[in-house]
């Protein structure tokens, strides 16, 4: 069984609206008055919950309390991975009420119900359940729904379902991947015999809608607003509309970009049975400033995240190489380390010890390709050789029972890999 989350378009009424506001309110100040009083304490740390702050502010009881329960826990949680990795994860903050508001909610006894037949979904405290536009179905148990409205004004239902996910067929072929700027990603696919190299550019949907969001936010700034802090001056009802506008064209960026990764990272899981990507240290990129925007707008983490899940929910192997391992620098046919390659304004360089000709990126995914490709001839338990269409039917149906007769082998080559 696996946590699946579906995402759909919300379509509240004014009332719904309303009371979708208020629980938004209501979350916002829990999660700031809880923070606020973590982070003046002195000595010891209080530990309070939200059903505390009821007595004094009786408001709280008007929405639903499993919505502030998770605030705590959410709050929590951001303190966790604070204190644990200080560097990946930033301090908590106030929420302010001019960014995205949203609040989640658990499934507990019938309080949640999903009706696919009149497109709606009912949650606690709301007597009349909100359309809700399903653009494809589910099946298995909802676990919890949480409810987003954007700075666009558009509002969102995520459902989180545990459901059962059938496994893909294993197929006989592996893949390295090196994910770049220019290209972003250049993909080694191949069975050890026939291999590919495939290059998927860089979609740049940003700089696309570029010259429109730079008129949108001009036409915005010429509009009534507050100038600057401690500014009394009240946006304008055109200052409201403008802003909505950029907004709007934002999310149409983010998700034209999601949509590409989506599709990239499912093709490759369907097309390969061991992925291979290089561990890459983007944090570190992002202190470059002449690169730290183009990096954030490729997203590459959010791909590895797409990779690593998927190849979970589809019994696929994946690997992410250490990022001490340098597949840049190692040349692909002798494995001779090039100590020139650090400097990342070399593209083309060629090996002194073999003489071969390498693309920078096309070298990283060789090898990463070589490294998947170990691990796929170590799960069909030989080597073989060039398959005919109907040897690969069979060779497909032996992977599937030699993965079903040695599970531990995953773990063994997770657990090498990690530690080399």
């Amino acid at each position: 069984m696996h946590l699946k989350a579906y995402k759909y378009r919300l379509y509240p009424n004014k009332q719904q609206e309303e009371y979708l506001s208020k629980v938004f309110g209501c979350v916002r100040f829990i999660w700031n008055r809880m923070l606020d009083e973590k982070m003046n304490a002195t000595g010891h740390i209080p530990q309070v919950t939200p059903a505390q702050y009821k007595e004094e502010y009786p408001w709280l009881y008007e929405v639903d309390s499993l919505a502030l329960a998770n605030t705590q826990l959410h709050l929590e949680k951001a303190f966790r991975n604070h204190f644990r990795d200080p560097k990946r994860f930033k301090k908590p903050s106030f929420k302010k009420k001019r960014n995205e508001q949203s609040f989640t909610t658990n499934h507990v006894n019938g309080n949640i119900k999903i009706d696919f037949d009149n497109s709606t979904v009912k949650i606690p405290k709301l007597n009349i359940p909100i359309k809700v536009k399903f653009h494809r179905k589910f099946e298995g148990t909802v676990k919890s729904v949480t409810i987003r409205k954007k700075p666009s004004g558009r509002y969102y239902v995520s459902i989180l379902v545990e459901e059962k996910i059938e496994p893909l067929k294993p197929v006989y072929s592996a893949c390295g991947i090196d994910v770049g700027i220019k290209d972003f990603a250049t993909i080694t696919q191949g069975n050890g015999v026939t291999k590919k190299r495939i290059h998927k550019p860089n979609p740049e949907y940003l700089e696309k809608s570029k010259m429109m969001l730079t008129k949108l936010q001009r036409q915005l700034d010429k509009k009534v607003h507050p100038r600057r802090k401690g500014d009394k001056t009240k946006k304008s009802k055109n200052y409201i509309k403008y802003a909505k506008r950029v907004a709007k064209l934002h999310e149409h960026v983010s998700n034209q970009r999601l949509d590409f990764l989506h599709k990239l990272s499912s093709t490759v899981i369907h097309e390969n049975q061991v992925i291979v990507v290089e561990d890459l240290n983007v944090e570190g990129m992002l202190k470059n400033r002449h690169l730290a925007k183009t990096i954030s707008s490729v997203s590459w983490s959010t791909f590895i995240n797409m990779l690593q899940y998927k190849a979970d929910w589809y019994d696929r192997e994946f690997i992410k190489e250490d990022r001490f391992f340098a597949s840049t620098q190692k040349c692909s046919k002798c494995g001779y380390k090039n100590p020139l390659l650090k400097d990342l304004s070399i593209r083309e360089w060629i090996c002194p010890v073999c003489g071969t000709h390498h693309d920078r990126d096309e070298n990283s995914s060789d090898n990463g390709y070589e490294v998947a490709l170990i691990r796929l001839k170590q799960l069909v338990g030989q080597e073989l050789p060039e398959p005919t269409p109907v040897e690969r039917d069979n060779m497909d149906d032996r992977m599937a029972t030699y993965l079903k007769s040695e599970p531990s082998l995953k773990q063994e080559a997770t657990t090498s890999t990690s530690g080399r």
